[in-house]
C-alpha cells in the first residue's frame, strides 16, 4: 500500500478524514447557533471525556459550524496557574474583529476594543513601586485607548460579566453571536471558573447571543458544580465516548474507499479489539494496518503484523510521554490501580480489562499497605497532571484510555 496515500491521521488535535459517530453533537449544535440567534434561550456547552476520544477535534468543528454561521469566534486553551483574563481578552478580540465589518458603527466597535484593553491590562500588578517586569507589560495588540470603568475593577468576576454583555451587544448589533471555544477547561483556576459561570448565568438571563463551549476531562461537571452550584442547570454537558463499532468502521472504511481500499470483516473485527474504539487509537492503528498492507483488501493478518507499531508509537507518544511526568511514587499509585482494575476486570469477565472505570482509593491505600491519608499528595499531583481524575468522592480513575494497560508494561 503507498503510504503517501495513506488516509489516516493519528495527531493530537487533527481532524481524522472522517468524523463519524460525531453527527449527533453536530446536530445538537446548529440548533443552538440558530437559536441563539432568533433570540430563543439557550445554555453554554460543554464536553467532556477521556483523553483520545476527540474532544479537541469535535470543538475544533464546531467553531467551524459557528464560523458558517457568520458568528464571532476565538478559542483559547486554558492552562493550569494561567490567569483566565488575558487568554480570554484575545478570544474575544478575534472575534470581534471577525463582526466588525459588518457593523455600521465603527465607533461602537473602538469603544468595545478600548473596554476590552482595559479588562486585558487590569492583569498588570497595580501600586508597584519598582519598573514592571517583562511579563507585566504585555500589550493586547488593541490600537485604541483602554476605557476607565468598565470590565476594570480587578474582581475577574464583575469584569468577565461586564466584557461578555459589551462583546454580546456588539453580536446582537449585527444579527449574530459570538462563541467562545475553551479547551482543557478543567484546569482553569477556581476564580475563572466562578467567573466564568457567573458571566453565562448573566448571559443566558439576558438572552444575550454569547455561548462558551468548554471541552474537558470527565470531572469537569465537578470543577463548574464546586464554583457555582447552579452550573449543573447552567451548562448543556454532552459526553464525548469511544465510538461504537458502526461509527468505528465508518472512521476506517469511508476513507480507504476513496483510496479505493477495501477491508475484510475479520481485520475490522480485530482492529476493534485493538483500539477499544477510541478514535485516537482507531487512527493509529488504521495508519500502521494502510503501511503494513501489501495489497487490497486489507486482512486480519495485515493487523497483526501492524499492531506491534501502532503500540509502539502509543507507548512513546501517547502512554510514555505521560508515564515520564509521573515520579516513582506516583507511579507506584497508578500501578496499584492498574492491578485493582486488572482483578475485578477478570472477575467479572474481563469486561474491565481495559481499566478505564474507577477504582476506590480505600482499595489503593490497602493494596499497598498505606494509610489512605498518606497517599493523598501522589493522587492529589496526578490530579493535577491530568493523569486521573475522581469522578465520585473516594474513587479515582485514569483520564487516558487504557493506561492501566500499559502500566502493566513498564518494570517497576
Amino acid at each position: 500500500m503507498d503510504p503517501v496515500r495513506n488516509p489516516y491521521a493519528p495527531g493530537a488535535g487533527q481532524r481524522p478524514p472522517e468524523l463519524a459517530g460525531r453527527g449527533r453533537e453536530l446536530d445538537v449544535f446548529d440548533v443552538v447557533l440558530e437559536r441563539i440567534a432568533r433570540g430563543r434561550p439557550e445554555r453554554s456547552l460543554m464536553l467532556t471525556g477521556l483523553r483520545g476520544v476527540g474532544k479537541t477535534v469535535l470543538l475544533n468543528t464546531l467553531r467551524s459550524q459557528a464560523i458558517n454561521h457568520l458568528w464571532g469566534t476565538g478559542k483559547i486553551e486554558a492552562r493550569p496557574e494561567v490567569s483566565l483574563r488575558r487568554p480570554v481578552a484575545a478570544a474575544l478580540h478575534m472575534a470581534v474583529r471577525e463582526l466588525a465589518p459588518r457593523h455600521r458603527a465603527p465607533d461602537r466597535i473602538d469603544a468595545f476594543l478600548g473596554v476590552l484593553k482595559a479588562f486585558a491590562q487590569r492583569s498588570v500588578p497595580t501600586g508597584r513601586t519598582a519598573a514592571p517586569k517583562l511579563r507585566d507589560r504585555w500589550q493586547p495588540g488593541i490600537d485604541v485607548p483602554a476605557t476607565s470603568g468598565r470590565a476594570d475593577s480587578g474582581d475577574i468576576e464583575i469584569d468577565l460579566v461586564e466584557l461578555f454583555t459589551d462583546a454580546a451587544s456588539i453580536a446582537a448589533d449585527v444579527g449574530t453571536g459570538i462563541a467562545v471555544f475553551i479547551d482543557e477547561m478543567q484546569d482553569l483556576g477556581p476564580e475563572d471558573v466562578s467567573a466564568l459561570c457567573a458571566a453565562c448565568h448573566e448571559l443566558s438571563q439576558l438572552g444575550a447571543p454569547l455561548i462558551v463551549v468548554g471541552a474537558g476531562l470527565p470531572h469537569l461537571p465537578a470543577v463548574l458544580s464546586a464554583a457555582k452550584s447552579y452550573s449543573e442547570r447552567l451548562f448543556r454537558y454532552q459526553r464525548i465516548d469511544r465510538l461504537d463499532r458502526i461509527a468505528a468502521d465508518q472512521a476506517l472504511c469511508a476513507p480507504a474507499e476513496r483510496e479505493q481500499v477495501e477491508y475484510e470483516q475479520k481485520a475490522l473485527d480485530l482492529l476493534y479489539e485493538k483500539s477499544g474504539g477510541y478514535p485516537y487509537f482507531v487512527q493509529a492503528y488504521g495508519k500502521a494496518t494502510w503501511d503494513h498492507a501489501p495489497r487490497s483488501p486489507i486482512t486480519a493478518a495485515d493487523v497483526r503484523v501492524a499492531a506491534p507499531e501502532a503500540e509502539a508509537e502509543l507507548a512513546v507518544g501517547f502512554f510514555g510521554s505521560r508515564f515520564e511526568r509521573a515520579t516513582p511514587a506516583e507511579r507506584e499509585y497508578m500501578r496499584a490501580m492498574a492491578t485493582l482494575s486488572l482483578v475485578e476486570g477478570e472477575a467479572d469477565g474481563g469486561g474491565r480489562d481495559d481499566m478505564d472505570a474507577a477504582v476506590p482509593t480505600a482499595e489503593i491505600a490497602r493494596a499497598l499497605g498505606r494509610k489512605p491519608a498518606s497517599l493523598s499528595p501522589a493522587r492529589d499531583a496526578l490530579i493535577k497532571k491530568g493523569l486521573i481524575y475522581s469522578g465520585e468522592r473516594g474513587t479515582v480513575a485514569f483520564t487516558v484510555p487504557h493506561f492501566g494497560r500499559y502500566l502493566r508494561t513498564q518494570p517497576a
